[in-house]
């Protein structure tokens, strides 16, 4: 099993060419430039807001923090001063009409539903007025129990089992008591696993629980815990906007085509039952090119939704043409302000041009101009 060592946080040669860009003051006539020649829609992608923890002490995964809370609010100002805030509702509403969206339109969204997205985001997004849409797991929602991907990193990180030991991956390798060590092999796992079938991953992560005596079923950490459906109502109310993310947060082009299906039915049902506005978008989880596919699209679409999204990364220029596929410009908490500003102004340059090491959002993600 190769471990990686790239440490995250290294900006690497885009970061550091954001940086330049944004120092140099010379963004936001780029942008405007570039606005003149290319209409072309963003839509930003978030996971988790929240104070970065100390890694050492922290039990669960760190890739999942997209930012911590003033740096959220600073990409929210400047989201509001230079670009064009929408709801994905309002593409939707261009789309059916026929219209092109304005220049510079920029959608804010957030993948799962972690409470950190009630309790810190949703008061940023109300104080600087930006709307968003917030992709959740129904199933998580209903139940409380963490994210299934989350509590496998936990588990690696916290147990006491000197190896880990996984014939499904081909993975037999010991376990070092150093946490940074662990959370490398937690990366890898989450990136091989990708390529098992949705139930042989569950099935993975429940022989995990029961060999270690870790269940996550009744579960309830502090630190991995989804928002409650009360919670998802008064942020609906406030103006945010919901999405479905699946009911399990599985892989849905990796399930059974029937299961496929259903999962795709129950999380609208739900959504549909539990708020207010009926629920018209989606969010493939996990998101890269092995999450989704014509079935899934076709299933999405015969569902009732009107417009999706992927987690490959990159612009829509043409919205209508990928409107159950739209990509996405990932947010991570490695990226400075003048990275994330770079990114903005000029996505084709400074967003990721390779699959980092991610795997429940970034972990998957693909990049394509």
């Amino acid at each position: 099993m190769v471990i990686q060592t790239t440490p995250r946080g290294a900006p690497g040669i885009r970061g550091r060419l954001g940086e330049l860009c944004y120092s140099s003051g010379l963004l936001h006539s780029l942008q405007r430039v570039r606005a003149w020649w290319q209409r072309d829609l963003r839509i930003l992608a978030y996971h988790r807001v929240m104070p970065v923890p100390d890694p050492d002490a922290y039990e669960f995964d760190m890739e999942l923090i997209s930012t911590p809370p003033a740096e959220f609010r600073e990409q929210m100002l400047r989201l509001k001063k230079h670009f064009r805030p929408i709801r994905l509702t309002d593409v939707v509403a261009a789309l059916d009409a026929g219209e092109a969206l304005p220049p510079d339109s920029v959608a804010v969204t957030f993948d799962d539903g972690y409470d950190d997205n009630y309790r810190i985001a949703a008061p940023i997004l109300d104080e600087v007025g930006v709307p968003a849409t917030f992709f959740v797991s129904t199933g998580h929602i209903d139940t409380g129990r963490p994210y299934a991907y989350d509590w496998l990193v936990h588990m690696i990180l916290l147990t006491e089992a000197s190896r880990l030991v996984l014939p499904e991956l081909a993975i037999d390798v010991p376990l070092p008591a150093a946490r940074a060590l662990r959370r490398r092999i937690a990366g890898n796992v989450l990136l091989r696993m990708k390529w098992l079938d949705a139930l042989g991953q569950t099935a993975m992560i429940d022989r995990l629980e029961a060999e270690w005596c870790m269940p996550s079923a009744h579960a309830r950490p502090a630190d991995c815990r989804p928002m409650t459906w009360d919670q998802a109502r008064e942020m609906e109310a406030a103006g945010l906007e919901f999405g479905s993310h699946g009911v399990h947060h599985r892989m849905l082009a990796r399930l059974p085509q029937d299961e496929m299906a259903r999962e795709i039915r129950e999380s609208k049902a739900t959504l549909d039952r539990e708020l207010r506005h009926p629920a018209m978008l989606m969010s493939y989880p996990v998101g890269g090119d092995r999450a989704y596919n014509d079935a899934v699209i076709a299933a999405t679409r015969n569902a009732g939704f009107q417009l999706a999204c992927s987690y490959i990364c990159g612009t829509n220029a043409e919205p209508s043409e990928n409107r159950y596929a739209l990509q996405r410009l990932p947010v991570e908490s490695n990226m400075g302000p003048g990275w994330f500003a770079a990114m903005l102004a000029l996505p084709q340059l400074m967003s990721y041009p390779t699959p980092p090491h991610a795997a429940t959002g970034p972990r998957e993600m693909s990049c394509s101009p």
